[in-house]
């Protein structure tokens, strides 16, 4: 029988015939549990200290669109200079209710309503050519509907090449613009464009 070593002093001796006592595992909680209440603590930092900027940004927005159609509903006085990026537009005159224009038989364009002449005054107000389209020209009536430009009638009211010409830095040109509206229409402004993309500029026609 072999022969257990005395114990060591400051050591108690083991107890026979008594079992281990269990000791239970710590419980730990899974990754994901730990993981998801991050992200939703964040979630809820992120609303709370956005909802001020929500309003804001509403608000502002509400502004701004307040304040583009102001702009839409005003224009520049008749006869004044107004700009839109390497031009400025005067409006010279306006002449409303012709039915047909033209002096050629061959070129001649009647109007399914009436049509409107505008008169403009066109200069380059950069430091660098730029060229002029007609068919960039919109005319807004009394009722905010919007209208294109007739470049068939408009042949017969402009002297050759000027609907699409190529303005030199400081040149200006004069050009008809024509449109066609219903008989009952009254035009109240329009929107002059040195480019198809450009923001445009208006102007009173009345």
């Amino acid at each position: 029988m072999t022969q257990q070593p005395p114990p060591q002093y400051g050591q108690h001796p083991p107890q026979y015939g008594q079992p281990p006592q269990f000791v239970p595992p710590k419980k730990k909680f899974p990754k994901w549990i730990m993981i998801a209440g991050v992200v939703v603590v964040i979630l809820i930092v992120v609303a709370v200290s956005g909802g001020g900027d929500k309003d804001k940004d509403d608000s502002s927005s509400s502004g701004d669109s307040a304040s583009s159609q102001s702009a839409e509903d005003n224009g520049a006085a008749l006869g004044s200079e107004v700009r839109d990026g390497k031009f400025g537009f005067v409006v010279t005159n306006v002449d409303i209710g012709q039915t047909t224009v033209g002096d050629n038989e061959y070129l001649e364009k009647d109007a399914q309503g009436q049509f409107v002449l505008v008169r403009l005054d066109v200069t380059n107000t950069s430091d660098e050519p730029q060229t002029y389209f007609g068919q960039n020209q919109k005319l807004y009536d009394t009722q905010g509907r919007e209208f294109s430009n007739d470049w068939e009638a408009e042949i017969n009211v402009n002297e050759p090449g000027s609907l699409s010409a190529e303005i030199n830095p400081g040149n200006k040109i004069s050009v008809t613009v024509v449109f066609d509206i219903p008989k009952d229409a009254v035009p109240a402004s329009i929107e002059l464009h040195d480019s198809a993309f450009s923001g445009g500029a208006k102007a009173l026609l009345r």
